[in-house]
């Protein structure tokens, strides 16, 4: 017994300190691309994201430890945000690139983020239910996609909110809404998208979700 708690303790030790590094990384990364952003007004505004959660995440840390690979999901999707903030996500060259190679009509990097915030996001969502209220079975998959089609919504309301009142003038700055009416719609669907297949690969392969999580069952 004594091995395993060793073991145990062992881990926990390695991933606080791959969580750090990884921390230390986003705060580097995120000062780089805090300097000299295409629109400062526009990145303050996209950052509002990234200060509530960072902040929350680090508070809340010894009430609730997410699994490394969570950690890394949400990661994964503020460094694809910190990239959008900095160029605005209309006018991210990446984008350009992409909406060039394959033909668009406009620049795909905005839809890009949202799937990408089903695909990260999704897993920690689940993480969170299961770990606190036991959710089992189909509900374990089905309402993580839910609340990530929700949090969609109400962050399509939330932008366009904001927008309004703070800076009215960078609205579709903001939202990057490139001229199209279902914009809004369009976005959702994205994420729903993500969502619904990070589930299905955790569906299918929940082992390798399940090697760096906490011993909690997931």
């Amino acid at each position: 017994m004594n091995a395993g708690v060793t073991e145990r303790h062992g881990a926990e030790s390695g991933n606080r300190r791959i969580l750090v590094g990884l921390l230390l990384a986003y705060c580097v990364f995120w000062v780089w691309l805090a300097i000299d952003p295409l629109n400062r007004r526009d990145w303050l505004l996209e950052n509002l994201l990234v200060l509530i959660l960072i902040p929350l995440l680090l508070l809340t840390y010894r009430r609730f430890e997410f699994s490394l690979s969570s950690y890394c999901l949400i990661g994964l999707f503020l460094v694809l945000h910190a990239f959008g903030a900095h160029y605005t996500y209309a006018e991210v060259p990446l984008g350009f690139w992409l909406r060039d190679l394959g033909g668009l009509s406009r620049n795909p990097f905005d839809r890009i983020a949202h799937f990408a915030y089903g695909v990260f996001l999704v897993y920690p969502i689940r993480e969170l239910l299961v770990r606190q209220t036991g959710l089992r079975g189909w509900w374990a998959y089905a309402l993580p996609i839910c609340i990530v089609l929700a949090q969609s919504g109400l962050f399509e309301v939330l932008e366009a909110i904001v927008a309004m009142i703070v800076s009215p003038e960078l609205g579709n700055i903001y939202l990057g809404t490139q001229g199209d009416e279902w914009d809004a719609q369009h976005d959702m669907a994205a994420a729903l998208g993500g969502s619904i297949l990070t589930m299905g690969i955790v569906f299918v392969l929940p082992v390798a979700f399940k090697s760096n999580a906490n011993p909690s069952s997931l």
